[in-house]
């Protein structure tokens, strides 16, 4: 039996910037990509703390270090800037296998830089 699991979680970070007139996706600063071990490309849920929101996008490789969480197309309508997210994604695994899987979990601070 395979079951979906969480993979990865960003917890707590706020949106710096929200653009309508862009293809699709969400910007995240590369950094906390790849503390998260996230991938470009890669499919992730949000979680919006502020109106209950919930919507899936993917990933778009933001500046290193610039603390960026920028909703892009559709998505932006979703929050504004200052809204406090949680991004996740996750992954399909055997049930044995996740029962001892340990997903990468980050709690940035209110910057949204790494701690």
């Amino acid at each position: 039996m395979w079951i979906n699991v969480l993979k990865s979680k960003i917890h707590r970070v706020k949106i710096t910037q929200a653009e309508l007139n862009y293809v699709g996706s969400i910007t995240i600063d590369k950094d906390l990509l790849d503390a998260a071990n996230i991938i470009v490309g890669e499919k992730v849920q949000i979680v919006n703390n502020n109106n209950g929101q919930r919507f899936e996008t993917y990933t778009i490789e933001g500046e290193r270090g610039s603390g960026t969480i920028c909703l892009n197309g559709a998505a932006a309508r979703l929050a504004q800037v200052g809204d406090i997210v949680i991004i996740m994604s996750y992954a399909m695994m055997d049930f044995e296998e996740a029962k001892t899987f340990k997903p990468w979990v980050i709690f940035p601070d209110e910057g949204n830089k790494l701690v």
